[in-house]
């Protein structure tokens, strides 16, 4: 066990309030003090000076605003999917996995790329060549979507006579049978229902290696934004057995098809969270899903789907439904975070938060919009005025092939250019917080930001950005973050201050001194700690 008492010398940067600083002495979890009070603080105190390394430089810890950290764990335990830039390669990936664990069990995988196939329509008979007796299922990257083979789709009971299900599509062939591809919840779950759960240790084993990863990436605080009963399990055992790498707050899923009988269970599963009285695990959110994906053509509109003048996606739950929802969280004090694709979703869930205010009266209840990938302008103010965090993942702002293959279309592009309005929301005061959406999605902070900057791809395409009037500067994509998350979390950190949480990460380089901001994703994570202790480190650190 280190020494209590530490203090980094070196370069520090604070974001937030763009503050410069050569040191940061730490106590007890927390920030006691800065610059040359923080080197005379550790002489007298006997703390262990850490220097950080020439060019290095200590920020505050990162962290994650929405993600799925458990389902990021369990993808090491299938058939390695992503980085494939076509279906055969992925069909082969099922096959060598196959090949190398035997047996007759499920084949379960994530996640795929769904602009491989036109429209994301995946064939189950594509599996059926590799894998003809073996259920599989695969999540697409979205996690939306699963594409299943032959055999699973008959274990699940799907075939010509299957009705489409609530909250769930089930894309046909021209004869009417099931053509591989489930869309959302009401379909996927016929699927999940007949698969065997992953094990509790499974599990648990999961969120340790996702906590370890992210440790690695200097983020120290997490959005599970999508917890259900037994995948909390995996979450107390793991605190239980003290396999928590980083801080995890889960949130809660709420399901229409429930309501309003699930309440009472979700505030016994916060209760027994809050028995446990562990520091890195807390249950104080509950999870909404107001829509889709534009993928899908599922997320929300407010104006149709190019081509389809019937279509304007899908809404979860109803608008008065989710209203009383939210209102009946929040008044049970927890936080409603809300998965908002489209601008009808934005809408809707902004209502909600809007109806529990007028209910349950003004308090500090941080409410979160999750994704906000359309905002109409008549909207966007409407986050500062009702304090509601505009959760954003930045990486997804750029035109990569999802965009281009599968988003662009259904939008057209005179919409399409509206996407990610981050900039725009933060001119009209929203407080703004950045996550990764993980697996979905990189986990790693530094990439979402190079793109938040430039809103380029890896290639540096389109020269001079992709709607670059939505670009942030380098504090700006920093701040969301670090204050950014921090503030939706109702933590005292995201800064270099005194009394702040001692959540730090020594940073490569300087971000600053980068000529593009789109090579943020080149500047590494040295070491990481996570309440004045180190959680993580790579070669290279020096103590004086």
């Amino acid at each position: 066990m280190t020494a209590r008492n530490h203090v980094l010398r070196g370069a520090a940067w604070s974001p937030a309030d763009d503050t410069d600083h050569h040191a940061v002495a730490v106590a007890d979890g927390v920030i006691v003090a800065l610059d040359d009070e923080a080197l005379a603080w550790g002489r007298t105190h006997g703390a262990e000076v850490h220097d950080v390394g020439d060019g290095c430089c200590v920020v505050p810890a990162f962290g994650d605003g929405h993600a799925h950290p458990l389902f990021g764990g369990l993808e090491d335990d299938g058939p390695a999917l992503r980085g494939h830039d076509d279906v055969a390669g992925v069909v082969a990936a099922v096959r060598r996995w196959v090949q190398d664990h035997p047996g007759t069990g499920w084949v379960v995988g994530g996640s795929y790329d769904s602009s491989l196939a036109p429209e994301g329509l995946f064939d189950a008979r594509w599996l059926d060549e590799v894998v003809p007796d073996r259920p599989v299922l695969l999540r697409g990257w979205d996690y939306h979507t699963v594409w299943v083979n032959t055999r699973a789709l008959e274990l699940a009971g799907i075939d010509a006579t299957t009705p489409e299900p609530a909250l769930g599509e089930i894309p046909r062939r021209p004869d009417g049978s099931p053509l591989g591809t489930l869309r959302e919840w009401g379909a996927i779950d016929l699927v999940t229902a007949v698969a065997p759960a992953p094990s509790l240790e499974h599990r648990v084993a999961a969120i340790e290696r996702a906590g370890h990863r992210y440790a690695a990436l200097g983020v120290t605080w997490v959005q599970d934004a999508w917890v259900e009963p037994e995948q909390l399990e995996a979450y107390v055992a793991a605190a239980e057995q003290d396999r928590l790498p980083i801080r995890f707050n889960v949130a809660l899923y709420a399901d229409p098809r429930r309501w309003p009988e699930q309440l009472p269970q979700l505030l016994d599963q916060r209760e027994r969270v809050r028995r446990l009285d562990h520091p890195r695990l807390t249950a104080e959110t509950v999870k909404f899903f107001a829509d889709g994906v534009v993928e899908n053509a599922t997320a929300a509109l407010l104006a149709p789907y190019v081509g389809t003048p019937e279509r304007a996606g899908m809404t979860v739950w109803p608008a008065e439904l989710l209203a009383d929802a939210v209102a009946a969280v929040d008044a049970a004090g927890f936080q409603p975070h809300v998965h908002t694709i489209g601008d009808g979703a934005v809408r809707l869930g902004l209502d909600a938060v809007e109806a529990a205010q007028r209910r349950n009266g003004p308090r500090d209840r941080r409410a979160v919009l999750a994704h906000v990938q359309l905002v109409d302008p008549a909207d966007r103010q409407r986050f500062h005025e009702l304090g509601v965090v505009a959760n954003a993942e930045p990486l997804w702002a750029q035109l990569d092939p999802l965009m281009t293959v599968l988003t662009v279309p259904r939008l057209g592009e005179e919409r399409a250019r509206t996407q990610y309005p981050l900039s725009s929301l933060l001119r009209e005061e929203a407080a703004l917080s950045f996550g990764s959406d993980w697996p979905v999605s990189s986990a790693d902070p530094l990439e979402g930001m190079a793109v938040a900057c430039s809103r380029q791809t890896e290639q540096r395409v389109p020269a001079g950005g992709w709607t670059p009037h939505e670009r942030l500067r380098l504090d700006q994509a920093f701040t969301a973050y670090t204050r950014g998350v921090a503030h939706q979390g109702f933590r005292r950190a995201g800064r270099l201050a005194v009394g702040q949480e001692a959540d730090l990460a020594v940073l490569s380089s300087d971000p600053r001194t980068l000529e593009d901001p789109r090579d943020l994703d080149r500047v590494r994570v040295v070491c990481t700690w996570l309440a004045g202790e180190q959680v993580h480190t790579t070669e290279g650190e020096h103590h004086g």
